[in-house]
């Protein structure tokens, strides 16, 4: 690590107008920003918690739409796209196929287009790109970390209430003295480059990335020997299976679903099916968008079959 920000890494990869006016703002207005999104033919905004506030053309952010502001190009998209690729496109098919780059400092850049014809289709044609900041936030964890230790846990909310966030401490706190395997499907929570995690998930962390959930976690159990598992966003019975296998094995699991309450877990059949298994011990539900990472509850489920 290099010793800059997620800020000075987004900045990098714009074109140098657009890098010149975010250059003029406040760095204090920029330490907070979750994601700053470009369109072509749309105005330039970064997205914080609470609010979205536009680019104009004088370097200042305003909440007002007004014909002041910068308007994103083609041209500074597929200026971008060039730079993500290092001008190399044909190098970077599996991101192009896939729609998002990881680089620097954890940041997560979506891009948006028109996918081309064939088996191995990419995007070609490119309309927006999206910068979204990781973030680390040390301690966020520390309240829940000796309740949940040792548990069966299921980090629950909506979106961008934190559930990453939070997996992502724990699996920090957890990794540092015992043996973890992260199962990171899209490479959003340690955001390796190159074999190196740009976030710190633990010293004593495996992490297996760019597999299907369930493979991976089959994979570590099978290779690895963990002592606890931590993977995000359950969505198939096949994740299900996996982690039941792997509970049934010994291992420890920490998964987050969506969910902004008990109801709505149980509307989520797969998440149903593992609570109704008995196997989860807590549901820990965080408070939603306007507070990210912080608990609103931490329920215990009720354990149906022992067998």
């Amino acid at each position: 690590m290099n010793g800059s920000t997620s800020i000075d890494t987004i900045i990098n990869y714009l074109p140098e107008r657009i890098r010149e006016l975010l250059k003029a703002i406040p760095i204090e207005k920029m330490e907070n920003i979750m994601e700053l999104r470009l369109r072509g033919g749309g105005p330039v905004y970064l997205v914080y918690s609470d609010r979205i506030c536009y680019l104009s053309q004088r370097g200042e952010l305003t909440e007002m739409l007004t014909d002041s502001l910068f308007t994103a190009s083609g041209a500074h998209i597929r200026d971008i796209i060039d730079r993500l690729c290092h001008y190399s496109m044909h190098s970077c098919a599996k991101q192009l196929r896939e729609g998002f780059f990881v680089v620097e400092n954890g940041v997560r850049v979506g891009v948006s287009g028109t996918y081309s014809t064939g088996d191995s289709a990419i995007l070609t044609d490119f309309t927006s790109v999206n910068f979204r900041v990781s973030r680390c936030v040390q301690g966020c964890a520390d309240d829940i970390f000796s309740k949940t230790y040792g548990k069966n846990v299921i980090i629950c909310g909506g979106v961008s209430s934190g559930k990453t966030t939070v997996l992502r401490e724990l699996c920090r706190l957890t990794g540092s003295f015992r043996k973890s395997t992260l199962i990171d499907e899209r490479n959003e929570i340690s955001c390796l480059i190159r074999g190196i995690p740009q976030n710190d998930v633990g010293s004593l962390t495996d992490v297996i990335s760019g597999s299907p959930r369930s493979v991976g976690i089959m994979s570590a159990i099978r290779t690895l020997s963990p002592d606890v598992i931590f993977c995000d966003e359950i969505a198939s019975q096949e994740d299900v299976e996996a982690i039941l296998d792997g509970i049934g094995c010994g291992v420890v699991f920490t998964v987050t679903a969506h969910g902004t309450n008990y109801t709505d877990l149980l509307r989520r059949k797969e998440i149903a099916y593992l609570i109704e298994k008995g196997r989860f011990d807590l549901a820990v539900f965080l408070k939603g968008a306007s507070f990210p990472g912080e608990v609103r509850e931490i329920r215990r489920l009720k354990y149906v079959d022992q067998a």
